[in-house]
């Protein structure tokens, strides 16, 4: 099979982009960012975070590390973990992308700048690793379990797909082959029968394969994930499930052990799913992508309820105050959903992926760009000390973002995701333009037979539900405009030639020959709504959520009365909430609790003569101790400084001792 490379153009700039399947991605030069919520964003990562991040692995010496291994200078005190290269090749990707999507010239000359020391520490036979393989250091390939080599190279190949696909082949590129080439040669059908403890190589692989037309890279990948599953790599105190070594892909019901790896491993077998026609790997995605939505996500989309793994717990298993619900599981999630979209052209992967962008990628920088979350927990119960800015954390948890980590993964991987945010917005099919993601945009692309699509997306979405299409070329023949309802939206409706009508959630089509000018206005619903959890949920049985949106909202303890009073409070969910700005506005009360010594007791009601004492306002206590919560949107929380927080509320009215 010989899979033919796309020209590198940055009309065809995409991350993911499958020979095959229903829908085709759109590229950074066929949609453009022009504002909104996501372009402020994508601004702030170009002009700070880009090189923020460089910086950073300057200082620590992690970009040094290369230049190292070149002039034979390794020991065994290398600086960063085994894993830092990679952080190198992601900042290398968010600059491919950069450049390409703007034509950045400080973007162009830090590409160079960057790939000219990555390529000195490149060995004669392709190896490229700064941890292994040299003076002072671990023999190649001694620590598959946790040396991240191949992760690290898989990564390497996903800079080298941006850059291909964005300015055509150059050293980087070339860096990247003889990387892959080393890989196919060691770990091929007649060489090491490995697999790196971390996945990533897989899904480097099988894009890299398709962006190249080099098939043999696509085999690869299929070959490390028939070898998963077996006990292939050596057993861990927290078990093979962490590396997704237990159980063969095809035959797993659902994503366990390590976030991140599950997903980058799924990611990869989607790709190779479509280029091998494999029904059965793909449905077998499919039924765990299912199961794990259902049972092991949280409500912003956040995937990982454990610390202790950074992995999925069992079904129902998602604590809010110890989610982990790291930054680059909500990354690599997106990567999931959105090739599945592409291989099936359902709209719940979509859906999906927007519930992820705005309460998990969007939560994660601060405003400025240069200050991240690791972890996303839905609780935190008491206000976090604000992080040093010249200070690396050495702790993924904290109730502040902090400007780097000593596993810092976060940051690049959100640098990335926004420097290619336009590739995941929309796509074609042989009949017309599907939108599924809403922001202030211009889209100009051409269907297979030729036609001309270029509409422009007027929206301030979503601060409002209205999102604008204008047609900004006319058609000689009729096309199909799409428009993603969200599954949350009931009550939405389509305004065209004047006429409005409702629509369902799921996929709103429009069909005709547009002529310029001609506009057609989704009105999605904004007004705040109260969410429930499913019961099995054990820790937020009793609990409410509210959601405006694509938003999911939250209470910070610096908007009560009583600041101290968050872990208390309770809400009324006979009123519902009201809408407030951006928020909501929702009925609490903070009830009195005594000291006694001992925190369990039979029920009893609450005297309003506590509630006036732990309010200490009398206005409240005539009023029944009920005042207004604001909720703000969850990705906003702890801009204002350090604060406690909370996305699920418990009901007023349940027993309490």
């Amino acid at each position: 099979m010989t899979i033919t490379p796309q020209a590198p153009a940055a009309a065809r700039a995409v991350p993911v982009l499958p020979t095959s399947g229903p829908v085709r991605p759109l590229g950074l030069g066929q949609v453009s960012l022009t504002g909104g919520f996501w372009g402020v964003r994508q601004s702030v990562n170009a002009a700070a975070t880009l090189a923020h991040c460089e910086s950073w692995m300057e200082r620590l010496g992690w970009l040094a590390n290369f230049d190292r291994v070149a002039d034979g200078t390794t020991s065994p005190d290398r600086p960063g973990w085994s894993f830092s290269d990679s952080e190198v090749y992601k900042l290398l990707e968010a600059l491919a992308w950069e450049a390409g999507r703007t034509g950045d010239q400080g973007a162009e000359a830090a590409i160079k700048r960057l790939t000219a020391r990555v390529a000195r520490a490149q060995d004669p036979d392709g190896y490229l690793n700064t941890c292994f393989g040299h003076a002072g250091q671990q023999p190649r390939y001694s620590d598959l379990e946790m040396g991240h080599e191949l992760y690290n190279t898989g990564h390497l190949l996903q800079a080298a797909v941006a850059r291909l696909r964005t300015a055509g082949e150059d050293d980087l590129v070339r860096v990247a082959r003889r990387a892959a080439d080393h890989v196919c040669r060691t770990f091929g059908a007649d060489g090491l029968p490995g697999i790196c403890g971390h996945p990533e190589i897989e899904v480097g692989l099988a894009e890299f394969g398709r962006a190249t037309g080099e098939d043999r890279y696509v085999e690869q990948a299929r070959l490390f994930l028939d070898r998963r599953g077996h006990g292939t790599l050596r057993d861990i105190p927290l078990g093979r499930a962490y590396f997704q070594d237990d159980v063969p892909i095809r035959r797993a019901e659902v994503w366990r052990g390590h976030a991140v790896r599950a997903l980058y491993l799924t990611a990869a077998a989607v790709d190779v799913a479509v280029e091998r026609g494999d029904d059965e790997l793909l449905r077998a995605v499919q039924r765990q992508w299912e199961r794990s939505v259902e049972r092991r996500t949280y409500i912003t989309g956040g995937m990982g309820s454990r610390h202790q793994d950074e992995g999925f717990g069992e079904d129902w298993e998602l604590p809010p105050d110890r989610a982990y619900c790291e930054t680059c599981a909500g990354v690599a999630s997106i990567m999931v959903s959105w090739r599945l979209h592409l291989a099936t052209g359902d709209v719940r992967y979509t859906d999906l992926i927007e519930r992820t962008l705005y309460n998990v990628v969007a939560a994660s920088p601060s405003p400025d760009g240069r200050a991240f979350f690791y972890a996303n927990p839905l609780h935190q119960r008491s206000p976090g000390r604000p992080a040093d800015p010249s200070e690396v954390s050495p702790r993924a948890e904290g109730g502040t973002r902090a400007a780097w980590f000593e596993v810092s993964c976060c940051p690049t991987n959100v640098a990335r995701t926004l420097a290619a945010l336009a590739g995941y917005l929309a796509t074609t099919d042989d009949d017309g333009l599907q939108i599924h993601q809403y922001a202030p945009c211009a889209i100009r692309a051409e269907l297979p037979d030729g036609r001309p699509v270029a509409v422009d997306v007027e929206t301030d979405y979503p601060a409002s539900g209205t999102v604008r299409v204008r047609v900004a070329a006319g058609a000689s023949s009729p096309w199909t405009l799409s428009l993603r309802v969200p599954a949350w939206a009931d009550g939405a409706t389509v305004t065209e030639d004047g006429r409005t009508r409702p629509v369902e959630p799921g996929m709103l089509t429009v069909r005709r020959a547009f002529q310029a000018g001609d506009v057609v206005v989704l009105d999605l619903p904004m007004r705040p709504r109260l969410t429930w959890p499913d019961p099995r949920i054990d820790a937020v049985r009793g609990c409410v959520a509210v959601e405006r949106g694509p938003e999911v909202l939250c209470a910070e303890s610096r908007d009560l009365p009583e600041p101290g009073g968050l872990d208390a409070l309770v809400v009324d969910a006979g009123t519902g909430p009201e809408p407030d700005g951006g928020g909501a506005r929702v009925r609490g009360r903070i009830p009195a609790h005594t000291g006694r010594g001992w925190a369990y007791a039979p029920a009893r009601p609450a005297p309003l003569a506590e509630l006036a004492e732990l309010a200490e306002l009398a206005e409240l206590a005539e009023e029944g101790g009920w005042f207004d919560v604001p909720l703000r949107p969850y990705h906003s929380w702890a801009h204002r400084g350090p604060t406690s927080m909370r996305v699920w509320l418990p009901v007023d009215g349940a027993p309490r001792p």
